[in-house]
């Protein structure tokens, strides 16, 4: 059974910390949103590419499943790095009801990332 959550998500890796915060003060922002303009962001085909490049064996780390419908700050596709690959991003503080779903994202032995059973379908 195909859920809308897939067609319409994008997904930010982030730590459990950074998270908690983010529900204290209401709403999440990252340092890219400061330093670059917006909140790196991934599609569900595109987070394990980032996740084992930029994130190898390191834990507390979670996924948000952001419904981007919900997302009140623009979101933009683009490749900023020249590739071919356009990747989703937040221009704005991300507001918290757009975030649907948090899922611990935990590496594996070797400290390689799998897509999490709450998204694969």
């Amino acid at each position: 059974m195909k859920t809308k959550k897939y067609a319409g998500t994008i997904l930010h890796i982030t730590s459990l910390g950074e998270w908690q915060h983010a529900m204290e003060v209401g709403f999440y922002q990252t340092a890219s949103l400061s330093s670059e303009g917006f909140i790196h962001c991934s599609r569900p085909e595109q987070v394990l590419k980032v996740a084992n490049t930029l994130f190898p064996g390191q834990t507390g780390l979670v996924l948000l499943c952001i419904d981007r419908e919900r997302v009140a700050a623009p979101v933009r596709e683009e490749n900023l790095e020249g590739g071919a690959d356009q990747f989703p991003h937040i221009y704005g503080p991300l507001n918290l009801n757009a975030v649907y779903q948090v899922i611990n994202f935990v590496p594996g032995p070797d400290g390689l990332f799998e897509l999490p059973a709450e998204l694969r379908k």
